[in-house]
């Protein structure tokens, strides 16, 4: 397996009062050279580490972080943040989160999405979070007030609450494929033939806190009891969770903490509860930043036994996606990138549901272009880009689709699919 260059994502230490979004005057960004001795270190000290490029290191650093960089005596040299980071790079026209959605903003397009086409749409509230917001799943079939045999494919956005863009672009898929049934005779065919499930926004409290408070936040809003805030979300699924303290962090203070125990959080337990009474072929999981299609395993190095089919199937995504708009998405294995993960959802939905699944990072490729902050009219660019990998997928599990082994149905009372909603 050809190894890949990856963005690293360990996220910075947690503050229990709020940080405002729009103004962090004590954030500078630094870069160190990469050296093992200091990559190992800056995973102790859960700093920020934004990216690897050219053999440095670029951290979101705070003076604590500077302070433990000087008594280490690790040399470090100070960069201009890009122009496109929290002052002026959001719209005024929609609030302070611009063209991006609240999840207020979310949950009134989903229920206007619904009432427009009452025949392919349904929106169902499959769990509530911490702070008694209700997650989102948007279900679109040609009969979806049916629970027909057909192939079932889903695409989960927002695990990380600073990744706004990845909200977006599964909240577009939905709308596309239901503004568009009517008229287009290749999505109608996809629609008929499948029953296609988006959960846009995993992680709505951690969604709130970064538009409200914190622009950087990265988890949810668990409150840790030991003055520290969050589980990542992305590293509390139970295949392979905890397996060691590289691909997750037992700290509470680090942005890659794993809870307690695998699923102990509201938002992972209604993911597992909705694939406990459907019959998933595939998954895509959307972050930001680094325009990159990752596939299991995520914990180790070693391939896993579809890791053929998958890299494929990645290849062929990329493939679909240069064309749109001249962007190129790299491709390949998690595990064999720059760090592991471990309890993430790709993983666990190989290696307990058997399904090729992709985590797709989004644009840009690194905080030199924006990071987190995409500009609002990247917003539709992003998701036209995007759309034939979804749609590739969709066919995918069409065309592999067996009805057999189908999970057993479940009762109304017991069932993760409820419409009420608070």
């Amino acid at each position: 397996m050809k190894k890949i260059i990856f963005i690293l994502l360990i996220l910075s230490q947690i503050y229990p009062y709020p940080l405002y979004s729009q103004s962090t005057p004590e954030q500078k960004l630094i870069t160190v050279s990469k050296k093992k001795e200091t990559v190992e270190k800056l995973l102790q000290w859960n700093a920020d580490v934004l990216m690897e490029r050219k053999g440095k290191i670029y951290i979101l650093a705070r003076p604590k972080d500077l302070n433990k960089l000087q008594s280490n005596h690790i040399p470090y040299t100070m960069e201009k943040l890009p122009s496109s980071t929290p002052l002026g790079s959001m719209s005024s026209q929609n609030g302070i989160n611009g063209a991006y959605h609240s999840y207020s903003e979310l949950e009134r397009d989903l229920l206007t999405l619904e009432e427009k086409h009452p025949q392919t749409v349904k929106v169902f509230n499959i769990g509530d979070t911490l702070e008694k917001r209700n997650i989102y799943a948007l279900k679109i079939s040609d009969h979806v007030q049916m629970d027909e045999q057909e192939a079932e494919v889903i695409f989960l956005g927002c695990h990380h609450a600073r990744e706004w863009i990845s909200v977006e672009v599964p909240l577009l898929l939905g709308k596309h494929l239901a503004e568009n049934y009517s008229t287009d005779p290749q999505i109608q065919e996809i629609v008929n033939q499948s029953e296609i499930w988006i959960v846009p926004l995993v992680n709505p409290d951690g969604l709130h806190y970064s538009i409200y408070f914190y622009r950087y936040w990265r988890k949810n809003r668990r409150n840790n009891e030991d003055g520290t805030y969050g589980v990542d979300l992305n590293r509390n699924y139970d295949y392979k969770w905890g397996f060691d303290n590289k691909g997750s962090s037992p700290q509470s203070s680090s942005n890659v903490y794993r809870g307690n125990s695998p699923f102990s959080e509201p938002e992972t337990q209604s993911i597992r509860d909705l694939f406990s009474i459907k019959n998933f072929q595939a998954l895509i999981s959307y972050h930001s930043y680094s325009q990159i299609i990752l596939y299991p395993w995520g914990y180790t190095t070693q391939p896993s036994p579809k890791d053929e089919m998958m890299e494929n199937m990645a290849a062929q995504m990329s493939a679909l996606m240069k064309p749109v708009s001249g962007r190129v998405y790299r491709y390949g294995q998690a595990g064999a990138s720059l760090y592991l993960t471990n309890g993430d959802t790709t993983d666990w939905a190989l290696g307990d549901h058997n399904i090729p699944s992709f985590t797709i990072e989004l644009p840009p490729v690194d905080i030199l272009h924006g990071g987190f902050f995409n500009s609002e009219e990247d917003i539709h660019h992003i998701f036209r880009e995007n759309l034939p990998a979804a749609l590739y997928l969709i066919r995918w599990a069409i065309q592999e689709y067996s009805p057999s082994s189908l999970p057993p149905e479940p009762s109304s009372r017991n069932s993760p699919l409820r419409k009420e909603r608070k």
